[in-house]
């Protein structure tokens, strides 16, 4: 069957991806996502979960990248409140490592090059008097505390994507696109859904190539041409250990080799340590962690914890890679984070814009520049609207999630506190449409464990593109930390016998626009 044509066609369903396809569908443009694997399966859903300016970014000399990075801060703050909050991160200091006027120096930059408006100022910090003292080395007595904000990086992603479809976007995960030629004037694509096995093509006027790790591969295999730069693959992998202390604000370590650790309160029973940077080669979805890696993180916390973290810690690991721009740096940890996007239109072809580089923090503006880069080609389009635009869910005040959760509370009392709370981190002032009209636990449907209900698995299904457990218990949410092996049986059994039309059914029955 064949469709269209789109305005644009957008391979990749990551951060980078979805994003475009977001601004591009609010700008528009009829647009096409399709995705070989769940959306946010890969980098979007590994990364360290901060949105940053980049700290250690500044001592490589990238101010317009920093900058860049802390503006955005605030936007996706303001656009997403509900999975994107406020972090303190605590950097001791100890004698032999950056020196204490550089860090003052560091931070003070950081205050001052993004406009801040709603994050705290630096501070120094006696350890002697604070709470995040408790934690480390009696021997350690003075640190600095800056501000950044966390991220629940697959629900940004997958929310960029909710919002692409609510404009008109066609969202379709699990479906690799196998070939694309440029024939007569546009762009034509043979897709495969991976689920059902069947085969369609469709047209599009531009193609984007947001494939990630898979970028250089994607043009030399599907596209049939050479990439215009290097896609260097740095593998980040982080630990997930019972909680390690008891306050809500991060660390951020210095190591000897000039790297930095952080570790992170998580899912209120945890603390994430991360990340490493190595350079990888082969297929990026075989990423995980080995036995070096965790010695090293272990070894980076234990250099600065008063109580030491061994391997039966651990209740978890992930690894993701990250597709860097190559610009030539000796070490992984040096390699520019900043994106590069590189058209290919000479002529009259149909373009292509590849998308090398980039992070969450700065999706938003990449998308931007995307489109920018394509906006010739599409006379009349739209202006930018993103920067002042709640993402699904998150139009409530940025310092507004406590009201929101005793407002879920107060109109559904029957939700214990935690539940309360997650489903508002999740899903926003969008919780009260998911509960609908319940009045009990019972009207929620079947339990799962941890509290995750029937009512919310379908909702994730039908709205989210769910498809497996694994969709729902580490994308959608983190609930694979508490569920047992017999009740993640359990919700797979049910997702295997409830099979129905998949998220986004509404907005994506049709495959041409």
């Amino acid at each position: 069957m064949r469709a269209g044509p789109f305005d644009l066609a957008i391979v990749g369903g990551g951060i980078n991806g979805c994003a475009i396809a977001r601004d591009a569908a609010g700008r528009g443009l009829s647009v096409l996502l399709v995705e070989q694997g769940d959306l946010a399966s890969a980098t979007s859903s590994a990364s360290t979960k901060l949105i940053h300016g980049g700290l250690r970014y500044l001592e490589h000399r990238e101010f317009r990248l920093v900058r860049e990075a802390l503006v955005e801060r605030e936007i996706l703050l303001r656009s997403a409140p509900h999975f994107i909050w406020p972090l303190r991160f605590v950097l001791p200091h100890r004698p032999g490592l950056r020196p204490a006027w550089l860090i003052r120096l560091g931070l003070f930059l950081y205050d001052h090059l993004g406009g801040r408006e709603i994050l705290p100022p630096c501070r120094s910090v006696d350890l002697r008097r604070d709470p995040a003292g408790l934690a480390l080395r009696p021997e350690l007595r003075r640190a600095f505390e800056y501000s950044d904000c966390w991220v629940e990086d697959a629900r940004f992603t997958i929310m960029c994507a909710r919002d692409a479809a609510r404009h008109g976007a066609t969202v379709r995960p699990r479906t690799r696109c196998t070939a694309a030629r440029r024939i007569e004037g546009r762009w034509r694509l043979w897709l495969e859904d991976r689920s059902s096995g069947t085969r369609d093509e469709v047209e599009a006027r531009a193609l984007v190539n947001a494939t990630g790790p898979w970028a250089a591969r994607f043009l030399e295999e599907v596209v049939g041409t050479r990439p215009p730069a290097r896609v260097r693959l740095v593998q980040g992998s982080h630990l997930v250990t019972r909680r390690l202390f008891d306050h809500d604000k991060a660390y951020i370590f210095q190591n000897e080799d000039r790297r930095i650790c952080f570790a992170i309160p998580f899912e209120d029973d945890f603390t994430l340590i991360g990340t490493t940077d190595r350079d990888v080669e082969g297929d990026p979805a075989s990423a995980r962690i080995d036995a070096a890696e965790t010695e090293y993180l272990l070894a980076a916390v234990n250099h600065w914890l008063r109580r030491p973290v061994g391997r039966g810690d651990i209740v978890w690991t992930y690894a993701g890679v990250r597709p860097l721009y190559d610009d030539g740096a000796t070490a992984a940890q040096e390699a520019t984070r900043d994106y590069v996007l590189h058209l290919d239109a000479s002529g009259d072809v149909a373009p292509l814009l590849s998308v090398f580089g980039g992070k969450l923090t700065t999706s938003r503006r990449l998308a931007e520049a995307a489109l920018v880069q394509l906006a010739r080609f599409f006379p009349g389009l739209a202006p930018p609207w993103t920067a002042h635009a709640p993402l699904p869910g998150g139009d409530f005040p940025w310092d507004g999630f406590e009201r929101l959760v005793a407002e879920l509370r107060a109109r559904y009392p029957f939700l214990s506190p935690r539940l309360a709370r997650r489903l508002t981190r999740c899903h926003g002032t969008r919780a009260a449409e998911l509960l609908g009209d319940a009045r009990t636990l019972a009207d929620l449907g079947e339990p799962f464990g941890a509290e995750l209900y029937e009512r919310e698995v379908d909702w994730m299904v039908r709205e989210e593109w769910a498809a497996t457990a694994d969709d729902i218990l580490w994308r959608r949410s983190k609930l694979g930390l508490r569920l047992s092996p017999g009740e993640r049986a359990r919700l797979e059994n049910w997702l295997a016998g409830a099979r129905r039309p998949q998220a986004g059914a509404a907005v994506d029955a049709a495959i041409g626009p």
